[in-house]
């Protein structure tokens, strides 16, 4: 049986309190408010195993927002003397230790966090200090990839990012043109890989790989303006940024390839489609 995780498990047995499961070895209690109105001894059900108020596994069929070794953007419910007591949908919630706070947390603000077994206590814990939990060491990641990323935190140089749930990487912020927070998970594509390993990572395909959707979103931008914006090679990189979410160098090379497929007109006032 697995703590933090869900198990499937075979009702063994039926109390007034609840229902029995066991994996054959262990025993843990469904408490009455989760077990299903039809069942039969023998069945299996899947469920979540946690620990209770008493710290006793306790089977629930609600579904918790990250699971252990996951990362996770989660609000505080309330500090105490111990730490900070985060949301993670069921009825117990999470503790993050003072130790494990990257900065104070306070009631009602989201963190985003890594849910383990503490190994000392075996206590289900949180940690805001998610940097401990990635290992650039040895990458199983390569340029050009896809990968999934969550936004880790933002300064002044630009976006850390988690790559996959195991690397750490970085985001320029002039590769981003939504609005972005902390916790917000996304595609994105290894971009470089520095001598030290540190990783960069874009939010577009890289080389001529990113120029079919960019001009695609340029020809939807024209279809939906009558066939003309008022944008060109001579444009302010921000008149771009703020019109199509894109880089200059991206809009000419997109625009590059639309010229040369004869799909637009690109003239002194802006870029014309070219309609039969």
């Amino acid at each position: 049986m697995e703590l933090g995780q869900y198990n499937t498990l075979k009702i063994a047995r039926e109390t007034k309190v609840g229902l029995f499961l066991t994996d054959g070895k262990e025993d843990v209690l469904l408490p009455l408010k989760y077990v299903p109105k039809e069942y039969n001894i023998g069945d299996e059900l899947i469920v979540f195993v946690y620990l209770d108020h008493e710290e006793r596994p306790v089977a629930t069929t609600l579904e918790p927002y990250i699971l252990m070794d996951e990362f996770g953007l989660l609000r505080v419910n309330y500090v105490n003397n111990i730490g900070a007591f985060l949301d993670w949908g069921l009825e117990k919630d999470i503790l993050v230790p003072f130790k494990e706070q990257a900065r104070p947390m306070e009631k009602g603000k989201r963190y985003l966090v890594f849910a383990y077994i503490d190994k000392k206590t075996n206590r289900i814990v949180a940690s805001s200090k998610t940097n401990q939990f990635l290992n650039n060491e040895n990458l199983t990641v390569a340029v050009g990839d896809e990968v999934d990323l969550i936004i880790s935190h933002i300064t002044e140089v630009g976006i850390n990012v988690i790559i996959n749930d195991i690397h750490k990487g970085l985001l320029y912020k002039d590769q981003v043109y939504d609005d972005i927070r902390t916790g917000d998970r996304m595609t994105g594509y290894i971009k470089a890989i520095r001598p030290d390993n540190k990783i960069d990572v874009s939010l577009q395909k890289l080389g001529y790989e990113n120029i079919e959707p960019n001009a695609e979103k340029i020809l939807d931008e024209l279809r939906a303006s009558r066939g003309f914006l008022r944008l060109n090679d001579n444009s302010h990189p921000e008149d771009i940024k703020t019109v199509l979410k894109m880089s200059k160098k991206t809009f000419k090379k997109a625009i590059g390839s639309l010229y040369k497929d004869k799909l637009i007109e690109i003239k002194d006032d802006g870029i014309y489609l070219v309609t039969a």
